[in-house]
């Protein structure tokens, strides 16, 4: 297993700044938690990971605010 080094953060520095593990993982797509110097967990961003295993109410949820998100400016001229 290749694990990119930017995407590593110790269990106990995401206990104490899950915002810097979320951070690693938008920027990346996912973040791997190590435990005792071996990765343990993977946090993954699922707008940028669609290969999870999701509902198919979550996969429209997500391509709806991708949708959204995309095209706001022609949302906003169209809503006036």
């Amino acid at each position: 297993m290749i694990i990119d080094t930017r995407k590593i953060i110790s269990i106990t520095e995401a206990n104490q700044n899950f915002s810097k593990a979320v951070r690693i993982a938008d920027e990346h797509g996912d973040a791997v938690v190590f435990k005792n110097n071996r990765p343990k967990y993977k946090l993954v961003n699922l707008e940028k990971e669609p290969d999870m295993e999701i509902t198919e109410d979550e996969k429209i949820d997500i391509a709806a605010k991708r949708v959204m998100t995309r095209f706001k400016p022609a949302f906003e001229e169209l809503a006036k």
